[in-house]
């Protein structure tokens, strides 16, 4: 079964989406979103053909591995920095030990599907993806630009890649 994280209303989707953007600046990954919308059916975030995998012959098995393992960890680090900007700066609250439980078990079977990650591995990257998403979420000092993007997503609806990486220059992020 599928782990699913409704939200519970726009405002709530809206913040979401600003953590899982804010990640995707900190691992210096936006050059690699398209766009974004809060009003998308399917994946909010829209990335360029440079995050999917090429699976062509010129290209070696070494750089299509790492192509796909840094794709695991910016989704893994979205995930988490999608409910750590709800919970921790939009209601003010831990997220709830059940919901990071049901996150680290699909961050662990995607690993070890899609990457033929070991559970250590897989351990060790969403330790590391919690802890940097605490300092950031947790950091005072970072909720007044979380509240602005969200603010502006929620305004704007879509942004295209580059109107985001704007977005974020004047936030200083």
């Amino acid at each position: 079964m599928a782990l699913t994280l409704h939200y519970s209303n726009e405002d709530d989707r809206a913040y979401g989406l600003a953590g899982m953007t804010i990640s995707l600046a900190v691992l210096d990954a936006i050059d690699r979103v398209v766009g974004i919308s809060i009003d998308s059916d399917g994946p909010m975030v829209d990335f360029s053909q440079e995050f999917y995998c090429s699976l062509s012959p010129a290209v070696s098995p070494k750089s299509v591995w790492d192509n796909l393992l840094r794709n695991y960890h910016l989704t893994a680090s979205m995930v988490v920095s999608n409910v750590m900007a709800r919970s921790l700066v939009r209601l003010g609250e831990e997220v709830p030990k059940d919901i990071l439980d049901s996150i680290y078990s699909e961050i662990e079977t995607e690993g070890r599907e899609s990457c033929g990650l070991e559970e250590d591995e897989v351990k060790a990257m969403y330790n590391k993806i919690l802890s940097q998403n605490r300092r950031i979420f947790l950091n005072p000092r970072m909720h007044p630009a979380v509240d602005r993007l969200a603010s502006v997503i929620s305004r704007r609806r879509t942004l295209s890649g580059g109107e985001l990486r704007d977005e974020l220059h004047l936030l200083q992020l």
